[in-house]
């Protein structure tokens, strides 16, 4: 059942998140086209990964400051679009979805609304009017909960290619259909083997 993803309890290493995360990215939105825009990014090496030690939303919101901040500071050639990965808070998925609206006022607050948007993935994420088992839930579902910065120039440019972005959900879904909930559960353990075998080995002593 996709509605029992697994989602961290207990202090995860930022390494652990770190390459579960990029795993998730490359096998699921790269590797089944879930964002046709991703790969281009991630290949150029503009996507920035952040793992945040916050253990409260406070200190999530801090660190989001932060890589607002950095998102509008730094050239776009150098980085395009950040993960802000956050293992350690808001496991909940509804408090999760309360807190975007804190993090959207703080971009506003920034004076960066028209400059910077804000996409939410998480390990129980759930749409509005869905089941929490709905395959369909599985586009936003990621190993750790994320804020994922976009600037909206490479939105922009990202919607000027596509004639129709409507037929990316559409597909999406017909891409999870026929995937099933055990196709998805065998990617989530392939990215977690991935990452649990990019692992440096244990230190003796």
């Amino acid at each position: 059942m996709i509605g029992r993803s697994d989602v961290p309890q207990e202090p995860t290493e930022a390494g652990t998140a770190l390459r579960q995360t990029r795993a998730w990215l490359h096998g699921a939105v790269i590797g089944l086209n879930l964002c046709p825009f991703a790969k281009a990014t991630y290949v150029g090496g503009r996507v920035r990964f952040v793992v945040s030690d916050a253990t409260s939303t406070d200190a999530l919101l801090a660190a989001l400051g932060d890589e607002l901040v950095h998102l509008t500071a730094v050239d776009e050639k150098e980085t395009e679009t950040t993960l802000l990965i956050h293992p350690h808070v808001l496991h909940d998925f509804l408090a999760f979805n309360d807190f975007l609206d804190d993090a959207d006022a703080l971009i506003a607050d920034a004076g960066l609304e028209g400059v910077v948007q804000l996409a939410s993935f998480h390990p129980r994420y759930q749409f509005a009017g869905t089941d929490v088992d709905d395959i369909g839930n599985a586009t936003n579902r990621s190993p750790y909960p994320v804020l994922h910065l976009l600037r909206e120039s490479s939105i922009e440019r990202a919607v000027a290619a596509v004639p129709d972005t409507d037929a990316i959900f559409t597909a999406n879904i017909e891409t999870l259909e026929r995937l099933g909930a055990e196709g998805w559960a065998t990617l989530e353990a392939t990215w977690r083997a991935e990452a649990k075998d990019a692992e440096p080995p244990a230190r003796e002593g």
